[in-house]
C-alpha cells in the first residue's frame, strides 16, 4: 500500500510540473505550439485520409461479394478461401511475379552496380555518360514499353534485324510464353538509373586508405572489389535489394501495355491480376483479397531481408 502510495504521489507531482510547464509558456510560445499543430494536422490527416482509411476500406471490401453494380454482402474470408483452394490463375499470377522478380532484382542490381562502378573512374567526359546512362529512367514508363515493343516486334523489331545481320535465327520474344519474361527482365536494365546514382553514392564514400591498405599487402584489383568494396557497399546494397524486390512485386505496366498478361497467361502478373479482377471482371471483393495477399507477401520479404541483413550487412565502424 506504502509502495502504491507513492506512486501515485509521484504521478501527481509529475502531471502538477507539467501543467505548471505549459501554463509558464508565454504567448508567443503557445501561438506557434498552435501553428505547428495546425501544419502537422495537414499532413498528418492527409495520411490518414489517403493511405490509412483506403488501407482499412480494401480490407473491408476483401470480406464482401461486391461487383459494384449492386451493394456489397458479406461473405468473411471466403475470397481468401477461394484464393488458396479454387484459383489456379492466383498460382499462375503468384509464379510468374516470382519468377520474374528472381532475375530481375539481381540482374538489375548488378548491371547497375557495374555502372556505377564504371562512372566511379575518371574517364573522359565522365558527366555526359552519367546524364546517358540516367536519362532512360526518367522517360515515362507507358513511352518506355511502347518503344521495347517495337523493338520485341518479331516481323520488324530491332531486336530480330540484329540477328538476322549476324545470321541467328528469328525470336518472338514476347509473343512466346517461354520468352516473356526473360525478355521482360532484359528490359529491366533500361531503367537502372536511380539505383546506379545510388550506388555511385555509395562507392564515393568508400574510404580510399581501406584500398591503399590492400595495396600495401600485395591485393590486386579482385581483392580490393571483394575484400573492401562490396563489404562497404552492403548497406546501399540493403537498401536497393529493398527497393528493387518491391518494385518487381509490383510490375504492372509491362503487362498491361505489352503483353496483356500473354500468351497463354506468360506474364500475367499479379498486379495486373489484380486489376483484371477489379476493373475488367468487376469482382471488387475478390480483388481487395488479391492485394492483401501481395501486401503480406511484401510484408514477409520485407521482414526476411531485416532479419537475415546483420549476417551479411556491415556498417562503417565495424559493427553488424
Amino acid at each position: 500500500m506504502t509502495h502504491i502510495s507513492s506512486s501515485t504521489a509521484l504521478a501527481e507531482r509529475s502531471l502538477d510540473r507539467s501543467a505548471t510547464a505549459k501554463s509558464r509558456l508565454s504567448k508567443r510560445q503557445r501561438r506557434e505550439l498552435y501553428w505547428g499543430l495546425g501544419f502537422v494536422s495537414l499532413a498528418v490527416g492527409g495520411f490518414v485520409l489517403l493511405k490509412i482509411v483506403p488501407i482499412v476500406a480494401s480490407f473491408v471490401i476483401s470480406l464482401t461479394d461486391w461487383n459494384v453494380a449492386r451493394a456489397p454482402s458479406f461473405i468473411g474470408f471466403d475470397n481468401y478461401a477461394r484464393m488458396l483452394t479454387a484459383d489456379p490463375l492466383f498460382w499462375k499470377s503468384l509464379w510468374v511475379t516470382a519468377y520474374y522478380s528472381l532475375f530481375s532484382v539481381p540482374v538489375s542490381m548488378a548491371f547497375a552496380f557495374a555502372l556505377a562502378m564504371l562512372l566511379n573512374n575518371k574517364i573522359p567526359a565522365l558527366g555526359l555518360f552519367r546524364t546517358l546512362f540516367y536519362l532512360p529512367s526518367i522517360i515515362p514508363i507507358i513511352a518506355s514499353s511502347i518503344l521495347w515493343l517495337w523493338m520485341f516486334n518479331p516481323d520488324f523489331g530491332l531486336f530480330n534485324a540484329g540477328l538476322d545481320l549476324i545470321g541467328l535465327p528469328r525470336q518472338r520474344f514476347i509473343y512466346e510464353e517461354s520468352q516473356v519474361i526473360p525478355s521482360l527482365v532484359f528490359m529491366s536494365m533500361w531503367s537502372v538509373g536511380p539505383m546506379m546514382i545510388i550506388f555511385l553514392a555509395g562507392l564515393q564514400d568508400v574510404p580510399n586508405q581501406l584500398y591503399e591498405a590492400v595495396e600495401i599487402d600485395g591485393g590486386n584489383a579482385w581483392h580490393k572489389l571483394w575484400h573492401v568494396t562490396i563489404p562497404m557497399m552492403t548497406p546501399t546494397i540493403l537498401f536497393n535489394l529493398l527497393i528493387s524486390i518491391v518494385a518487381a512485386l509490383q510490375t504492372f505496366v509491362q503487362a498491361f501495355i505489352m503483353t496483356e498478361g500473354g500468351p497463354n497467361n506468360g506474364s500475367l502478373f499479379i498486379v495486373f491480376y489484380i486489376y483484371r479482377k477489379a476493373f475488367q471482371e468487376q469482382q471488387m471483393g475478390y480483388a481487395s483479397a488479391l492485394a492483401w495477399a501481395l501486401f503480406l507477401l511484401i510484408c514477409a520479404l520485407s521482414i526476411l531481408v531485416f532479419r537475415t541483413s546483420h549476417r551479411w550487412v556491415f556498417y562503417h565502424g565495424g559493427d553488424n
